[in-house]
């Protein structure tokens, strides 16, 4: 059986703002890693169609 999922603490101060930044400022992805995780969900959704 799982165990419960603990809450989630609330973020503060710098933490809360380095947070939101991350948020409204995420990391470009390489057109070549997009490529490769479209084949990999591709390959899984064949293998497993009932799941996905």
């Amino acid at each position: 059986m799982a165990r419960p999922i603990k809450e989630t603490p609330t973020l503060y101060g710098e933490d809360a703002r380095r947070f939101a930044y991350a948020v409204e400022h995420p990391k470009p992805v390489s057109a070549e890693k997009v490529r490769r995780a479209q084949a990999i969900y591709l390959a899984v959704k064949a293998k497993f169609p009932d799941v996905l």
